[in-house]
């Protein structure tokens, strides 16, 4: 293979336009990282962040934290990876959406035979950020009814199944008929089209009066009240993404008022910050899947070269279940 390898890079913050095909040189990995030949890339909303500067990087920069492909070669400090292993990772420095690149070693995790490149780009940030919600941050125990907004993207297909898996009562919300009988067809229990439904009256309903212990809000400014409304007192509000824009300018005394609510800006970098726990919750991950109670559903595939296509559709709601970049 030779150095030079396609990657997309921005110069500037902006719109779809600042995405740039270029040709980059992949120097030999660091002491602690490895050089991963990549099949796949995932495409996640942080992505757009970070092009459009909600998230900010020193320019110029790469794009997207989530791939899997082969190891060709390993950093002089990194023992648990050889040559030809089979990885993928949800959680890596910015620079996903490229044919090859390094990666530190403690970001990732060793992929097992029965899954395959595309299905493990496609659920490694998705499902380990489901696996840090509904294990880590508000540890379902089987039995809860919760909310969980956005119910037939990536993550949500994945959260409508890990809660069916785990005898959880999840409703979800969705913006059109199609995504709500999606989100019903992955394991939800009850699917709110908010472009049609109340969404706080139907919670009432739907749970007797008693409204949820946790919300699941990947979608932040819009959602926000909406969230709160749903909530029992001192329930958790999970506000962990900002597809319609980000939460500010907010008054603690709303909490108070709503019911000594908590809330919560959890990431899932915190979650997984070693290797061991990295591992720990891909093996869960992985577990589910190899089970067949989480199946990937991977509705777009796109090439490199078509990244602002492929983001345009994401931001437009256009997109179900997850979309992968094919590096082959």
């Amino acid at each position: 293979m030779s150095n030079l390898v396609k990657a997309i890079r921005i110069e500037q913050n902006g719109g779809p336009e600042v995405l740039k095909l270029v040709e980059i040189e992949v120097p030999a990995p660091a002491d602690n990282e490895i050089t991963i030949r990549q099949h796949a890339a995932g495409l996640n909303f942080i992505d757009i962040y970070f092009r459009d500067g909600l998230y900010k990087n020193p320019l110029p920069h790469g794009l997207g934290f989530e791939g899997a492909g082969d190891v060709i070669a390993v950093g002089k400090a990194v023992k648990q990876f050889k040559v030809g292993d089979r990885v993928a990772y949800g959680q890596s420095p910015l620079g996903g959406y490229a044919q090859a690149r390094n990666v530190p070693a403690a970001q990732v995790v060793k992929l097992p035979k029965g899954i395959t490149y595309e299905q493990a780009a496609a659920i490694m940030l998705k499902g380990l950020t489901v696996q840090y919600l509904f294990r880590q941050t508000y540890r379902l125990q089987g039995g809860e009814t919760i909310l969980f907004h956005a119910a037939a993207g990536g993550v949500g297909l994945i959260a409508c199944q890990w809660a069916k898996a785990l005898g959880v009562k999840l409703i979800g919300t969705v913006s059109s008929p199609e995504k709500a009988a999606l989100a019903k067809a992955h394991g939800a229990w009850q699917v709110i089209d908010y472009s049609r439904e109340n969404v706080v009256e139907r919670v009432m309903e739907l749970t007797k009066g008693k409204k949820v212990p946790v919300v699941y809000d990947g979608v932040g400014k819009d959602t926000w009240v909406t969230s709160l409304d749903c909530l029992q007192p001192r329930g958790l509000m999970v506000s962990y993404g900002n597809a319609s824009g980000a939460v500010d300018g907010v008054n603690l005394g709303i909490l108070a008022a709503k019911g000594s609510l908590f809330v919560t800006r959890p990431t899932l970098g915190t979650h997984v910050n070693t290797a061991e726990k990295m591992q720990a919750a891909a093996d869960e991950l992985f577990d589910l899947v190899l089970k067949k109670k989480i199946k990937v559903r991977i509705d777009q595939r796109y090439p490199l070269e078509q990244a602002g296509a492929a983001q345009t559709a994401l931001a437009a709601r256009k997109t179900t279940g997850a979309t992968v970049f094919t590096l082959d």
